[in-house]
């Protein structure tokens, strides 16, 4: 889901990271409209919330709500750059580095609404704007790894783009076109687990109530634990080696060495050639 990048990327990669990572932005939009009265997944309406504010020359309001706009902004920004500048190091960790921050950012809620809120309106306006930053650093991070087919914490694009696709299948050689198909099956399961995770979190927030952060963080991690499995853990029940990933010697390379004897049999292998090598000069 997160180490192929841009077109690279099967449509199956897109499909997984955009179901998992659509059922947590409905569940956080949700939970902070019970919670604090505002949307938290998407800058749309706060938009029109600062053109309002600034029409009343009510300053104040103007300040958070364009600090609300900014900070999904910068956590799009912060996305990006992870992607762009460490994506040579290892595409692993520039993708999953914007996830586990976002996981940083909704435990944090998550704890201080459990345990410290109580229900000011700075505090409100505090806790929202961590959240659109976390939401920013998701949305960033699948548009920019997809190469801009999978937004997920939003469905205006999404249902116009369903919209345009279903009236091209009304033509018959439209609907005989894999790609057209394949970008129906995305955006309809992005769609389907957005709403999925929305109506999850209505249902389950009077019962777990700022609980339900630590549920979305879980969904992250079997996000930034599926390929951390198929990387690091699967091929260790196999001959793959390490190294052909990373290209160079790491720590799992020498952990795999050790424990499947790898480099014993490339040794063995090599004293055999240079025996044969030997041979053949006698011979000759």
């Amino acid at each position: 889901m997160l180490r192929n990048y841009s077109n690279s990327r099967t449509l199956g990669d897109n499909i997984r990271l955009g179901t998992l990572t659509a059922f947590t932005a409905g569940t956080i939009n949700i939970a902070s409209l019970l919670i604090f009265l505002s949307f938290t997944s998407n800058v749309t309406g706060h938009y029109a919330v600062f053109a309002a504010e600034i029409s009343k020359g009510n300053w104040s309001q103007v300040a958070v709500v364009g600090a609300w706009i900014f900070l999904f902004f910068f956590g799009s920004f912060v996305a990006n750059f992870f992607v762009i500048n460490f994506n040579k190091i290892s595409q692993y960790f520039a993708h999953a580095m914007p996830l586990f921050l976002e996981i940083l950012c909704l435990l944090a809620v998550g704890i201080y609404g459990q345990f410290y809120y109580q229900k000011t309106l700075e505090e409100a306006e505090y806790l929202v704007a961590v959240m659109l930053f976390a939401t920013g650093l998701q949305n960033g991070l699948t548009a920019s790894i997809s190469n801009f087919s999978v937004k997920t914490t939003h469905l205006t694009g999404t249902t116009t783009d369903l919209g345009i696709l279903f009236s091209m299948f009304m033509q018959k050689e439209y609907r005989k076109n894999p790609e057209l198909i394949g970008r129906a099956k995305l955006l309809m399961s992005i769609m389907t687990a957005y709403i999925a995770g929305a109506v999850f979190s209505g249902l389950t927030y009077y019962y777990l109530e700022f609980s339900v952060f630590y549920v979305i963080s879980l969904c992250l991690m079997v996000v930034i634990g599926y390929d951390f499995y198929t990387i690091h853990i699967r091929h260790f029940k196999t001959k793959y080696r390490y190294t052909k990933i990373y290209n160079r010697p790491n720590l799992m390379a020498y952990l795999y060495d050790k424990i499947h004897g790898t480099a014993e049999i490339m040794e063995k292998e090599s004293g055999k050639r240079k025996s044969k090598l030997v041979l053949d000069e006698k011979m000759m």
